[in-house]
């Protein structure tokens, strides 16, 4: 995980097993578990509505767009604990059938961070924000701003369309990239990558099993009511 001095608040798990805390230790990462309430209670405290974070309509949805669990994923296209993560989150979200897969950009390692974020969510309005965001994580390495574009031109993005519609919708992209760190402030991360799966906020890298693992515990606290 790409991250800051850890939060002190961000040692405290709400699921105290300790085969959690194996697994997560077993991934070699510092595996965080917090509850939805804490968020809750923060995100109302700076005036922030919570619902903005699963719904916002600026924010990319993958997976099944009416899944009965919701999975908010937090990266930096130039985070390399965000590119190991990403594909097994796309095999399990593939494969579950039943998760809603919510994109927030979260640009904040470098200038080519943020410029990777803007042509992605550009790509929205040609249908290919996916695609762009694959291309954008399979890069190996520190990427640049010519970079960013150079691995989009190699996709099927209209990169004609996607200038002119990052012409016309800059001042909603920035506004949505605004949002997104208000939302990572509001939850008081630390860095990339981390992810909110269902009640549960994953501060860490997780692999195939891990994020299946919480994908279960997540759904069984939902059937505990």
């Amino acid at each position: 995980m790409t991250r800051q001095v850890p939060h002190a608040r961000t040692t405290a798990f709400l699921d105290r097993s300790a085969s959690r805390r194996q697994l997560l230790i077993g991934l070699g990462a510092a595996g965080l578990l917090l509850g939805i309430g804490s968020f809750r209670d923060r995100a109302f405290a700076q005036g922030l509505d919570p619902e903005m974070v699963l719904n916002d309509p600026g924010s990319p949805v993958g997976g099944n767009a009416k899944g009965s669990l919701s999975i908010v994923t937090f990266f930096d296209y130039n985070c390399p604990f965000c590119r190991r993560a990403s594909t097994p989150l796309s095999e399990v979200v593939a494969a579950d059938g039943d998760i809603r897969l919510v994109y927030k950009e979260w640009p904040i390692l470098t200038e080519a961070s943020k410029d990777g974020a803007v042509l992605a969510l550009a790509a929205q309005w040609q249908g290919k924000y996916e695609t762009a965001h694959t291309a954008l994580m399979a890069q190996e390495g520190r990427a640049d701003a010519a970079a960013m574009r150079s691995v989009l031109e190699a996709t099927d993005i209209d990169i004609a369309r996607l200038d002119a519609d990052l012409k016309m919708h800059r001042k909603e992209i920035e506004e949505q990239l605004t949002r997104n760190l208000a939302i990572a402030e509001a939850l008081g991360l630390q860095g990339t990558p981390a992810y909110l799966i269902g009640p549960f906020l994953v501060a860490s890298a997780l692999d195939k099993a891990g994020f299946e693992q919480v994908i279960k515990d997540a759904r069984a606290r939902a059937e505990e009511g």
